[in-house]
């Protein structure tokens, strides 16, 4: 199901409350992938229909770019209940984070 424009603008816009957060930060690969899918699981049982994930910049990260950011990238287009995603307002944490809307 793709998003519509008007959908997209509003989340980039925040007209979504968030309800919950995770901070990926310090963690390894596979420790943020489970926080993610732990949060994403907490969000459907709870009925929040939009969550931040903070994955952080990379700016320490080697040359193959930041790796929770893409790993955060990766994990949310393959997730069945994820609407839409988008980069955080730079109050929120800008590109160190994204906000979700799920269905």
């Amino acid at each position: 199901m793709t998003p519509s424009p008007k959908l997209l603008r509003r989340l980039k816009r925040g007209h979504f409350s968030v309800q919950a957060e995770v901070d990926l930060h310090h963690m390894n690969a596979a420790a943020a992938a489970d926080s993610i899918v732990d949060l994403l699981e907490e969000a459907d049982a709870e009925g929040w229909r939009c969550v931040r994930i903070v994955h952080g910049k990379g700016l320490r990260s080697r040359p193959g770019g930041p790796v929770l950011k893409g790993l955060t990238d990766r994990l949310l287009r393959r997730h069945s209940d994820v609407l839409a995603f988008t980069s955080a307002r730079p109050a929120q944490g800008g590109t160190g984070a994204v906000i979700v809307l799920l269905l």
